[in-house]
């Protein structure tokens, strides 16, 4: 990964930020949190907390996934925002085009995911000792060779959408890790985090914070 690091350089795009609350959408191609090594230190998060030294991390989207990221601006919503997540409160719904023309307007994929060891950081399927992942689906149009299709994973697993939607024969496209062939051939991973619905660390109160599609 260290020999193809090579980050956007847009500006913060900010979609809210409080005294508890700071929303970005995080662009395409853009590390979560630093990886091993100075050349993999620039990341969301280095970029957050140099406009915002209190911002703190509350959960990650993969490198070359777009879209809405929460962070907490202190510790008391870090541990607040970070039960929503344990106690599946916090609902995500993500955008994809994936390969193939899905038949069926609506599914559920439950099949649990492991961290393959041999190839990390890949995962996969494993009905033995891997950890609960469901991700419900909706068809929302069909293009050519290829489906945009909503996501809503029920569970927080790695990798979880990517080998989910590899599983029922559609892969992401532009998936480096889980697609192959043709369907490698886009411009980037095409599966962006549309909007993230929460309760407000002060007072509870139900919001939904959400970002264009870029595709």
């Amino acid at each position: 990964m260290s020999a193809e690091y090579d980050p956007p350089t847009d500006p913060l795009d900010i979609i809210h930020d409080d005294h508890e609350l700071l929303l970005v959408n995080k662009p395409a191609g853009l590390l979560s949190v630093p990886g091993k090594g100075p050349h993999l230190a620039d990341c969301l998060i280095a970029r957050v907390q140099a406009a915002f030294p209190e911002a703190l991390l509350v959960h990650r989207l993969d490198r070359d996934t777009s879209g809405v990221m929460v962070f907490a601006m202190t510790p008391a919503a870090q541990r607040h925002l970070g039960l929503q997540f344990e106690k599946r409160q916090m609902k995500k719904v993500y955008v994809a085009h994936v390969w193939g023309h899905v038949t069926e307007k609506t599914g559920t994929v439950d099949l649990p995911l492991i961290v393959d060891w041999p190839n990390r950081p890949l995962q996969h399927v494993d009905h033995e000792n891997g950890k609960p992942a469901v991700t419900d689906w909706r068809v929302v149009r069909h293009e050519e060779g290829a489906t945009r299709i909503r996501l809503y994973p029920q569970t927080g697993r790695s990798h979880q959408l990517r080998v989910h939607m590899k599983e029922i024969g559609h892969p992401i496209l532009g998936d480096p890790f889980y697609s192959s062939g043709e369907a490698r051939n886009a411009p980037r991973l095409m599966l962006h985090a549309e909007s993230l619905s929460l309760r407000h660390p002060d007072g509870g109160r139900g919001m939904r914070f959400s970002a264009k599609c870029p595709f």
